[in-house]
């Protein structure tokens, strides 16, 4: 398993869209905290995306807050813990930066919700009978990741390598990390709570929408140039 400390490509501008959703995730997650047990449940069936519902067009009560299928947004800020949490915003921190500056802030957020909603209806049509309520902002980050690979293939990615008693920490190019990690996705073991289609689908997506959205992809470094003064001329 591959965990990424740091990516060494320098931003040039605040992250503010970034910080923002960062923001308010935490927020969500907070008031979820501050809820009790029946409040949690009902919040989750309320604000969760529902695959039987999206698929269908209906709502089975309780009223989700937003209509039909206002649910996949309003999913996007809700987790299932701190791990869930601090892994979705750690992920999105190190590589959204990056993303949210190629393309600026409105056309960031445009691109967020736009591969979040494809990788909630990736999942959602991969099992378009389930009532389980889908949480989480892994779809859209997801969608990030693939962004980020299609700007910054050669990025190096400051990587821990969870090799139990030896923890090596390596240099990964972007398109290693990111093509292990979406591998690793089809791996997932049956049951495990993961919606895996659902980074697939937000994955994929991104590698699609950065193309549209991003005002330009960085080019290569600047070369150095050395001034050479020009020769003196002589007077005769």
């Amino acid at each position: 398993m591959l965990f990424p400390i740091r990516d060494h490509s320098p931003r040039t501008r605040f992250p503010a869209v970034t910080l923002l959703l960062i923001a308010a995730n935490v927020a969500a997650f907070f008031f979820e905290l501050s809820l009790d047990a029946r409040g949690q449940k009902l919040l989750v069936n309320v604000a969760g995306a529902i695959p039987y519902e999206i698929v269908n067009h209906i709502d089975m009560g309780p009223r989700d807050l937003l209509p039909v299928p206002g649910s996949i947004w309003t999913s996007l800020f809700l987790h299932g813990g701190w791990l869930h949490l601090i892994g979705n915003m750690w992920f999105l921190w190190l590589f959204g930066d990056n993303v949210e500056e190629s393309m600026g802030s409105i056309r960031f957020v445009i691109f967020y919700f736009l591969v979040g909603t494809v990788g909630a209806l990736a999942q959602c049509y991969a099992m378009p009978t389930s009532m389980a309520p889908m949480i989480g902002a892994s779809g859209a980050i997801a969608g990030v990741l693939g962004g980020y690979v299609m700007l910054y293939p050669r990025a190096r990615i400051e990587t821990l390598v969870m090799i139990p008693f030896l923890w090596p920490v390596i240099d990964l190019p972007a398109w290693i990390f990111l093509g292990v990690w979406f591998l690793t996705q089809f791996f997932l073991p049956t049951g495990s709570g993961v919606a895996w289609m659902a980074h697939v689908g937000g994955f994929l997506a991104g590698l699609g929408a950065v193309r549209l959205l991003a005002r330009s992809r960085p080019g290569p470094p600047m070369a150095t140039v050395e001034y050479i003064p020009p020769p003196r001329l002589s007077r005769e």
